[in-house]
């Protein structure tokens, strides 16, 4: 269903960022960058709390606050990527629910939210018609591209 990449929640070998192109968001790839995506929320949490405490210590030195600041630099980093990546989802969802409300009005609503998990191939009806693809990729199998040097735009 995925007609565009997903951005990965880390980068690929020389720092560019990593995409995911799957028809399958229930992949082992898809859930794997899940979780990672809610291990970087989870930190920065936990930054954020350590910095508060560390800004409110008046004997704190300067290395540590330049310490907790880079920390804090990470953080925001990561939780900016899970952000874009999100939102890229979400805008994408969103297109896949007008172009299958354009095609048929009754089948957009119910075969999105349970086609997605039941079964890969078989329940998708898109892959045939809609799609668009020309026949590039038939949505069987997840593609993932570790390293893509360009990014989409925002």
């Amino acid at each position: 269903m995925s007609r565009h990449p997903r951005l990965l929640p880390w980068p690929g070998p020389a720092g560019q960022p990593s995409y995911l192109v799957t028809d399958d968001g229930d992949s082992l790839l898809s859930r794997l960058a899940d979780e990672w995506e809610e291990i970087q929320l989870g930190t920065a949490e936990d930054v954020l709390r350590h910095s508060v405490e560390m800004l409110g210590d008046q004997m704190a030195g300067a290395g540590e606050l330049r310490f907790v600041g880079h920390r804090l630099c990470e953080a925001l980093r990561d939780a900016l990527r899970v952000a874009e990546s999100r939102g890229g989802r979400l805008s994408d969802s969103a297109d896949d629910d007008s172009d299958d409300s354009d095609d048929s009005d009754d089948s957009g609503d119910s075969g999105d939210s349970g086609d997605s998990g039941d079964s890969g191939d078989s329940g998708d009806s898109g892959d045939s018609g809609d799609s668009g693809d020309s026949g590039d990729s038939d949505g069987s199998e997840p593609v993932s591209s570790p390293a893509v040097t360009r990014r989409a735009s925002g």
